[in-house]
């Protein structure tokens, strides 16, 4: 199973972080290492003094596929999730200024907790237009919708399974919105997808 993450898939994302709008999808991978088990918190790694959290859409692949055309993308997965895509920032920032991979600010343990639960496309009240948001300290951080991406799912897929092929589990996180923040120690974030609570997650 590989976790598949999509980078500046949100306009207003892109700006805030002052990196220029992509003309396809931008894509890395976290190792399976990366996801938290469930009900556990995240602990805040030695290693960085900045970690910032990117709420995001996740996908689930439910059957194997390569080249698969945008039309035909919608049925290589019926299940949605949300997750956390925590980023080391500082350790990324100088990755960047170096012109090295960044792995190291985003493929680190843990660094992935998805929800529990997947919602089922159907029942969706429009898979079009999913409506999903998170909450820092019991505070408005981050919301947006499917609808804002860039590129859709179906072209995230297309795209993606041009170069690794697709395989039943795998998991795509689709691109965090604007809004993205620090989290500090003793931070409680909580996910919601539509008005469900998905996953809630202390920082320790």
């Amino acid at each position: 199973m590989k976790i598949i993450c999509i980078g500046r898939n949100y306009v207003n994302h892109a700006k805030e972080l002052n990196n220029p709008l992509p003309e396809a999808p931008v894509f890395f991978l976290k190792p399976e290492s990366a996801l938290l088990p469930k009900n556990h918190p995240f602990f805040y790694p030695d290693f960085s003094n900045e970690i910032h959290y990117e709420t995001e859409l996740v996908v689930r692949i439910n059957k194997v596929g390569k080249n698969i055309q945008e039309k035909w993308a919608y049925t290589y997965w019926d299940e949605i999730g949300i997750g956390i895509d925590f980023t080391a920032r500082d350790l990324q920032r100088k990755c960047k200024e170096k012109g090295l991979p960044w792995e190291i600010a985003k493929a680190f343990d843990f660094s992935a907790p998805v929800s529990r639960g997947f919602v089922m496309k159907q029942d969706l009240p429009d898979p079009e237009n999913i409506r999903f948001r998170m909450e820092l300290n019991g505070e408005a951080a981050q919301a947006a919708t499917s609808k804002d991406m860039i590129f859709s799912i179906d072209q995230i897929i297309s795209y993606v399974s041009q170069f690794m092929t697709l395989k039943m589990g795998d998991l795509i996180f689709t691109g965090t919105p604007e809004g993205v923040g620090e989290v500090k120690i003793s931070d409680s974030l909580v996910c919601y997808l539509e008005d469900q609570k998905m996953m809630e997650l202390t920082v320790k």
